[in-house]
Order: structure tokens, then sequence, then C-alpha cells
């Protein structure tokens, strides 16, 4: 929790004020998830803090709607601006996505929530990219993507040959409706 509170205050998710006398400030809670390996082996635990937007009132608070997103809508209002300066073209079917073109180099930067899959044709224009964005705002590079919201991705660049598959998710539905030996 405390790491995740760090990164909040150092990507400046919020600014905090105190409440009006006669306000009731609507709580929150933390919520814990785990991320996991393409095998399925847990690789990091996660927490979010997050608002109990069902204590809030129409009329009074309902307006200021807050969810597990909020974090995401940080992240994009302050993407948004960063790429803007570094070029990065917002695609217009999807908010999420942005791209940036320098001739016949492209980088595709794919935005979820406080996850970044950057997505190239340049090695240099990646790196590029990757030094900018870490001059941004606080960054873990994770390397070459594997495994990304429950999709395990697999590549053979000598074959060129790039597959995805959500089989551990298969594997956790069928194992939860206990139909793990279903054929």
């Amino acid at each position: 929790m405390e790491s995740e509170m760090d990164s909040m205050g150092l990507n400046q998710v919020w600014t905090l004020v105190d409440p009006p006398k006669d306000a009731k400030p609507v709580g929150c809670k933390w919520v814990y998830k785990y991320k996991f390996r393409p095998d399925g082996e847990v690789t990091t635990f996660k927490v979010r803090l997050v608002v109990k937007g069902y204590t809030q009132r129409p009329g009074v608070n309902f307006e200021e709607t807050y969810s597990p997103e909020a974090i995401a809508k940080s992240i994009w209002i302050l993407l948004s601006i960063a790429t803007w300066g570094y070029d990065f073209i917002k695609n217009k079917s999807n908010r999420c996505v942005y791209k940036k073109i320098n001739g016949s180099s492209v980088v595709y930067l794919v935005l979820y929530v406080d996850d970044i899959l950057l997505i190239r044709n340049d090695v240099k224009m990646l790196g590029d990219t990757k030094l900018w964005l870490s001059t941004q705002f606080s960054m873990k590079d994770m390397g070459e993507v594997s495994y990304i919201l429950g999709i395990k991705i697999y590549r053979d660049r000598s074959r060129r040959i790039l597959g995805m598959t959500q089989s551990s998710y298969i594997e956790k539905i069928l194992k939860r409706f206990k139909m793990e030996n279903s054929k």
C-alpha cells in the first residue's frame, strides 16, 4: 500500500484538500489483486485505492462519481498532455491508443489503467519513446511483453509468428465451475 501511495503522490494523481465543514467525505478502501505470469504463477501483489461509491447520495455528491478507473483517467489526462508534446496522435476510435509516426517508423502506445504497452517497428524509436516517457512520470520497463490483461502473448521471430491465448483464464473459469475435466 505504501508503494502505491508513493506512486500516486509522485504521479500527482490527486491534490489533498480539507473538506468543507458541512461535508461528509465519501470513504475509500483498498482492493487487492494478484498479477500473474503466463504460467499462472503470481508475480506481484497489486493494490488499488477505490472510493466507496455506494455511499454517494444523488443531489449531494453523486455527480462526483469515481471508480477504480479514476487512476486511469488521471493517467489519460497526463498522457494526453505528455504525448501531445512528443508528437503522439490520439486514436479517434479508442482513447487508450496513441501513435507516433516518423517517416517509415511507427510506435503505438496502448494504455490500460496503469499498464502501458508499446508496439513498434523501429527499435531506436521505441528506446527514445521509453526514455522520454520516463522523464514525464515514474515508470518501470518490464521488457518484452509475454502476458497482459490475462492474455499470454507468444512469438517466434524467426518464423514470423505472433500468437495470443487466454488458456489460463479458460482453465480458471472451468475450475471455478468445477468443469476442469470437461471435453
